[in-house]
């Protein structure tokens, strides 16, 4: 690939994880109420942490497959257009039903890692990931010999990297909303300025999947 379509990607990566951290919907609002609740800042911390390895290993979770499935190189087109498929699915799904699933309400709230990695299921947020994934991967333009030696490592290793830088950018941006409404801005900015990206989301993934199925052809 060229230069500039990889920093694109890659790019691609960092934005989708700020956009994720500011979605009240990933759990930085959860991270405020536990600091508020223990009337401690320092209580941000361990909380904004376990929210990152839940969205951390959502990411996994939904990318490892799919680095395993680019070893399929005769329908590395088909994967890549089957997975923006599904993420537009995913999209028009969430735009239609508006509902968020009952059975997240019910985890207590000291399991913030198991619903921050529950949560990037269901709404999507690993799925978004999957097309600019697999566009990364790229492995029809390596050579057999160099495909067949490292395909199976560097495709990890690519899956590992892409959701770290993600899950850093995601929890960066949420936790600098999250320490900004504990120290300045108080629950009267969640009150008043409170605003729904449900709709906005879904949008979003059905434009991921499909610039992910256009860039397949």
């Amino acid at each position: 690939m060229e230069l500039s379509t990889t920093a694109g990607l890659w790019l691609a990566v960092i934005l989708s994880g700020l956009y994720h951290g500011l979605n009240p919907g990933m759990g930085w609002p959860l991270a405020v109420s536990s600091a508020l609740f223990e009337r401690r800042r320092s209580a941000l911390w361990p909380a904004l942490g376990a929210l990152s390895i839940g969205h951390f290993a959502a990411m996994l979770g939904i990318l490892l497959p799919f680095s395993i499935m680019t070893l399929l190189v005769d329908y590395q087109r088909e994967i890549r257009i089957g997975a923006g498929l599904i993420v537009i699915a995913m999209g028009l799904y969430l735009a239609i039903t508006r509902r968020h699933p009952r059975f997240l309400a019910r985890i207590p709230p000291h399991r913030l890692a198991l619903w921050s990695f529950l949560v990037a299921l269901a709404h999507g947020a690993a799925l978004m990931l999957v097309p600019v994934y697999l566009g990364l991967c790229a492995v029809e333009e390596l050579d057999t010999g160099h495909r067949a030696a490292s395909a199976l490592m560097d495709t990890t290793l690519l899956a590992l990297s892409v959701a770290a830088l993600h899950t850093v950018a995601m929890i960066g941006s949420g936790g600098a909303l999250a320490f900004a409404v504990y120290r300045w801005l108080g629950l009267q900015f969640l009150s008043r300025s409170w605003f729904d990206l449900e709709l906005v989301w879904a949008f979003s993934l059905i434009l991921v999947g499909v610039i992910g199925v256009w860039t397949a052809y």
